[in-house]
């Protein structure tokens, strides 16, 4: 029998920045049954005060030396810039602390993989923040795919596009603060396919770029045995934002925005697939699917997963959970998925802009 005092442990985290992301992480701890957050830390003092006013009873650390040495913070989580993760990230698992590191996790296969040995040398944990692998909906998905609900696979199509008009200041365009749509929106549909169905065979793609010379958009294919993942993000529209997994005797739809996931359609037939996700503009696949959701369709299963705040609880939990277990590494979102994820970018973005 589980002992209800293992149960009821908690991890002390602390916030490595002050921007957005932190923020709702601190909003969304929360809700985690085995977290609680109990300092930050920032490179500015106005920023921290800030942060702390708005969250109050949390301890402000001076800098991130502070924050790898102080023996009541268990792990912490890295919502920085994408380019300073790797160097925050080493500093924190040289001095035995668990991490949690905001997507992108670093910026190269390399810095990935010295993670990885980092993590192994010091026997502590990492992770990157991929919180839409967490949700209930993805859960419900894998336990779909795992009872053959759709049959053998014959296909996946993914898109995450948002419009963002060009700005040389803003960090989605910054090549020093690694932007680009591949980083901020084509990690969340490649990662999720490697979480869902393991590595490709192999990779092919395209992207255009920016003005900055990061990538506006891109376009990939990732080939399986039996069927090809079709992913593709941007800044210059906004998609349907949908996450489909064809199958031979029906489809899953995650429904949009697929990176918050909360609604999985299950369609029987074809006639279904094409009214709930149209080919198009995202805005009428956006209604398209509103519409089917509250009417009742032949061959068609509705299957709700809402919850109460952001979402990154589940994440947080599962973070805490294997940090308290003495784990490593989490199952759900493996070290080894961050490197094949950044394999895939950086083959992407090996090759000429179109």
């Amino acid at each position: 029998m589980t002992n209800r005092a293992e149960n009821d442990r908690t991890v002390a985290w602390a916030v490595l920045g002050t921007g957005n992301i932190a923020a709702t992480f601190a909003e969304d701890i929360r809700l985690a049954r085995h977290a609680r957050l109990v300092a930050l830390c920032s490179r500015t003092p106005d920023s921290a005060n800030a942060f702390s006013r708005r969250f109050p009873g949390l301890r402000i650390l001076p800098d991130i030396d502070a924050l790898a040495s102080d023996p009541q913070i268990d792990a912490v989580y890295i919502a920085t810039p994408n380019t300073a993760h790797f160097d925050a990230a080493q500093r924190l698992l040289s001095a035995g602390k668990p991490v949690l590191i905001e997507k992108p996790m670093v910026m190269t296969v390399s810095q990935a993989r010295q993670i990885a040995d980092l993590v192994a040398e010091k026997q502590t944990f990492a992770m990157e923040a991929l919180w839409t692998v967490f949700l209930p909906a993805v859960n419900h998905v894998r336990t779909l795919l795992s009872d053959k609900a759709i049959g053998t696979i014959t296909g996946i199509r993914a898109e995450l596009a948002y419009v963002r008009p060009f700005d040389s200041n803003s960090r989605f365009f910054s090549k020093a603060l690694g932007g680009g749509s591949l980083f901020d929106l084509g990690i969340y549909p490649v990662t999720l396919t490697l979480a869902l169905f393991g590595a490709p065979r192999s990779i092919s793609g395209r992207w255009s770029a920016t003005p900055s010379g990061v990538d506006m958009t891109a376009d990939l294919q990732l080939v399986y045995t039996g069927f090809n993942a079709s992913i593709s993000c941007g800044f210059d529209r906004d998609g349907t934002n949908r996450f489909i997994i064809e199958g031979e005797t029906g489809s899953i739809i995650i429904d949009t925005p697929f990176l918050r996931a909360s609604r999985v359609f299950v369609t029987r037939n074809r006639w279904a697939r094409r009214l709930i996700a149209p080919s198009g503009s995202g805005r009428l696949s956006r209604l398209s699917g509103k519409i089917a959701a509250r009417l009742p369709l032949p061959g068609l299963i509705v299957h709700n997963h809402t919850f109460v705040g952001n979402g990154l609880q589940f994440e947080i939990d599962a973070a805490s959970k294997a940090i308290l277990q003495g784990e490593r590494q989490s199952q759900t979102m493996p070290l080894e998925n961050s490197v094949t994820a950044l394999d895939i970018v950086e083959t992407i973005l090996a090759q000429p802009a179109s």
